[in-house]
């Protein structure tokens, strides 16, 4: 399984990291949510669940459910600034189809 993350991904929840009085990983994963069926879901965790994956990249720990494994293999992190809007952003190759409002997913 392999999530990266963007320089710019890395570099903000490096940021929000050092703010959190605990939480030293950040957790990934999946809801049940909107229209097309999923929705992405972070957190910080302050330390592995019994049923993480944990790999690092960028020097930053991420865990996963092994439920949520197959919905996000391969997927990039980003974190995008746009004049005043600054938000994370998916590319999942996972993804099959995305609701209108492009607030949740589909895969096959």
């Amino acid at each position: 399984m392999t999530i990266t993350l963007t320089d710019a991904a890395a570099e903000r929840l490096n940021e929000l990291l050092a703010q959190q009085q605990t939480g030293v990983a950040l957790r990934l994963g999946v809801t049940t949510s909107g229209c097309s069926g999923f929705a992405y879901t972070m957190d910080f965790a302050d330390a592995p669940g019994e049923d993480d994956e944990v790999f690092e990249d960028h020097g930053i720990r991420l865990l996963v459910d092994r439920q949520h494994v197959d919905y996000l293999d391969g997927m990039q992190v980003d974190f995008v600034r746009d004049g005043l809007n600054r938000s994370f952003q998916f590319s999942n190759p996972n993804v099959t189809a995305t609701c209108g409002c492009g607030e949740s997913f589909a895969v096959s």
